[in-house]
């Protein structure tokens, strides 16, 4: 493991083109299904109204396809989280039983018993106790560019089995109405990957380096699969196409911040250039990786997983 290059954090800006895709609704009003919008204002100072993709969801998908991982792959998982269950490690009767006094003893507990819960967090509460475990994932709101996103309204009407017979035998084919968004998305995401397995508290590790990196590879390959698949609403019959995606995969190799520039700004990528080269001058502890399509994305990352390794802090980096 000595040869694969440390990596502090890691982001993502990018923008991805999604078609007729449904994947985060508000609800309904009557027999209308309401899709989401959000509220931006531009560098004019314009305000502009756009379809928008909540960052829980895709916070949502990144966890799911990390916990398919870990199952395959046999990452110590809590029992609430074999099950995916929401409630995660208060799920765990076991483990809420025998919850020891100390914060710091609590973290380092659940830092060992679930990979699920050290990478995506969750909050232990009892009465008037809590303690968080901070999430090593951050993702944006994934929102319409202004004037590049459109939404429709598709008439549909629901299949009835019953052709024949009286009328009141017959059964009925209620009207409803789903839309469906099509446009140019901007989205960011950062990731602390030196913080997988440490615990924010005792400011120590509570798992060894081998386990560590079986949780980073895990948690490199669901960030991958979460752009490669973006689950969501409505997928049974209004699966997205994905017709585009662009941008820089950034990563730090030292205590600096993996820096991002919203791709809802023009000439982002090379904004985030240039930051990184203000941040680093010429030391090569930040890379920034473009990539022009999913492919070229999947390379990137591919490559990280095969010739990275999480950053130790306040430990042994080298090598």
């Amino acid at each position: 493991m000595s040869n694969r290059k440390p990596v502090y954090s890691l982001s993502i800006s990018g923008r991805m083109t999604l078609e007729m895709h449904s994947l985060n609704n508000e609800g309904g009003e009557g027999n209308q299904t309401m899709t989401r919008t959000v509220t931006l204002v531009d560098a004019n100072g314009d305000v502009h109204k756009v379809n928008a993709i909540s960052g829980d969801m895709f916070k949502h998908i990144q966890a799911e396809h990390f916990y398919r991982l870990a199952r395959e792959r046999g990452l110590p998982l809590c029992a609430a989280c074999r099950t995916f269950r929401s409630d995660r490690i208060l799920g765990d009767a076991e483990f809420m039983r025998n919850l020891p006094d100390r914060d710091e003893e609590t973290v380092n507990a659940l830092l060992s018993r679930c990979a699920l819960d050290d990478a995506e967090g969750t909050l232990i509460a009892r009465g008037a106790r809590s303690v968080p475990r901070k999430s090593v994932a951050e993702f944006s709101w994934v929102v319409g560019l202004p004037d590049k996103v459109r939404t429709e309204s598709y008439f549909h009407v629901r299949y009835a089995a019953e052709r024949g017979g009286p009328a009141e035998e017959r059964a009925e084919q209620p009207i409803f109405h789903r839309p469906a968004s099509s446009g140019i998305y901007a989205t960011v995401a950062t990731f602390e990957l030196a913080r997988i397995g440490f615990n924010d508290i005792s400011q120590a590790y509570a798992i060894d380096e081998e386990e560590r990196l079986r949780r980073y590879r895990t948690f490199l390959e669901s960030v991958l699969y979460t752009f490669v698949e973006p689950n969501g609403a409505m997928r049974g019959t209004q699966n997205p196409h994905i017709v585009a995606f662009e941008g820089v995969v950034t990563v730090s190799h030292a205590v600096l911040p993996a820096p991002t520039i919203s791709p809802l700004a023009d000439g982002y990528q090379q904004q985030v250039q240039e930051v990184a080269q203000a941040l680093d001058g010429q030391d090569g502890r930040l890379r920034v990786y473009p990539f022009a399509n999913m492919a070229e994305f999947a390379t990137v990352m591919r490559g990280l997983l095969e010739e990275t390794r999480p950053y130790r802090l306040f430990g042994e980096n080298g090598g």
